[in-house]
């Protein structure tokens, strides 16, 4: 299928990786980048129709954010979390999307789902208050989707909700100091005590169920695939992009090297290089691969209007998660492969090779996690998760 998106952003991968310093330095993405990937649509790729969107294959979008990604890591991982949000506001009440998109299509969205919130219901909705962490690219967002447990009359949980609150109802603490994703500007969100309207809430029930009040106003077949796919592989691609960045400039050195005939003799001969580079290689293209054919089968089944069935929706996880496996293996090959090159600051191995290792730390890389719950599944064991 052709990718008009991403024959634009090639256009700018040059100037992405040479702002990729800048952006570790400052600890965000510049404004000027945020700008130019807008325009150049990647950010509407998941958004609905109605509101000046593409409703784009996710399959696009993923490859749009390896490329990002392969440029410069903590671009490529802001556009894909950043990106990946008009698809879940798309299942919001509508009166949600007008919130937010009525005024301004290209209103962005940060998030940080883990449930450190606490709600409080009151008449026409909670009462939200809390500290959220890990909020990427929040600096360039109007408005944050954050987690909060609703409480039953015993005090225990009864649901998790994802809630959206305006940009002037909460602060921004920087706190982002790190030695991976430095360029993500991944801080904190506070709220002392905020007001969110019922049709802002969205139950984490419904999610996992692949239901949405959104679904009767946005129909296409997109709406209609897991968040346990769609958000994870947004946390994957970045990482599978990075990895595949790291190689390429691996690659153009070894061949610059054989050029100019210095080394060119141990590079020429050396074996285990080469075997290396073969195994680079196959871990990043079978990474890819495999995130992109779930992504399409589960597509497939939406499109003709099936249920997607579970065992596939543990597959996609279980691919999801040895895909981010595979990067790593992928860039640890090409670190021991660079040799001394790879512990100079600033060099694409260097940073990819940090990078990578960041994002696998993610709650959706939890490795275990999802492949004992494949497991559970092979052996008829029900699976319930909200990642699925």
């Amino acid at each position: 299928m052709n990718n008009k998106v991403l024959d634009t952003v090639r256009d700018l991968l040059p100037v992405i990786r040479e702002r990729a310093d800048a952006s570790d330095r400052a600890r965000r993405v510049p404004a000027e980048t945020i700008r130019e990937l807008a325009e150049a649509g990647v950010f509407r790729m998941l958004q609905p129709s109605r509101y000046g969107g593409r409703e784009r294959d996710p399959v696009s979008f993923y490859e749009v954010v390896r490329a990002v990604a392969a440029a410069c890591p903590s671009t490529g991982w802001v556009a894909s979390v950043l990106g990946i949000h008009p698809w879940q506001l798309a299942l919001f009440p509508d009166e949600a999307q007008r919130d937010v998109w009525a005024d301004d299509p290209d209103t962005l969205v940060s998030s940080s789902y883990a449930p450190t919130g606490k709600l409080t219901e009151v008449d026409g909705g909670y009462e939200l208050s809390g500290r959220w962490s890990f909020s990427s690219g929040c600096d360039h967002a109007s408005w944050a989707l954050l987690g909060g447990l609703r409480m039953g009359d015993d005090g225990a949980p009864v649901d998790y909700l994802t809630t959206l609150v305006p940009r002037g109802e909460y602060r921004i603490e920087d706190v982002w100091h790190v030695v991976g994703l430095s360029g993500t500007g991944s801080n904190d969100i506070v709220i002392d005590k905020t007001f969110v309207p019922a049709h802002r809430a969205y139950s984490a029930t419904e999610q996992t169920q692949l239901r949405g009040p959104g679904q009767a106003v946005n129909p296409a077949p997109l709406y209609r695939l897991p968040f346990g796919t769609v958000f994870t592989y947004s946390i994957t691609a970045p990482i599978v992009g990075a990895a595949q960045g790291a190689y390429d400039a691996h690659i153009e050195r070894m061949r610059e090297r054989v050029r100019l005939s210095y080394g060119s003799q141990r590079v020429a001969e050396d074996p285990f290089a080469h075997v290396r580079v073969a195994r680079a290689a196959s871990e990043i293209d079978a990474a890819a691969l495999q995130m992109d054919r779930n992504v399409s089968e589960e597509l497939s089944y939406a499109v003709a209007g099936e249920d997607i069935p579970m065992s596939l929706r543990l597959r996609a996880r279980r691919d999801q998660v040895r895909a981010t496996e595979r990067a790593i293996q992928a860039i640890e090959l090409l670190f021991d492969n660079s040799g001394g090159h790879s512990l100079s600051c600033g060099n694409p191995i260097e940073r990819h090779w940090r990078d990578v290792h960041a994002g696998s730390v993610h709650v959706a890389n939890d490795v275990e996690r999802a492949l004992a719950m494949f497991g559970q599944g092979e052996f008829g064991v029900d699976v319930h998760d909200r990642l699925v």
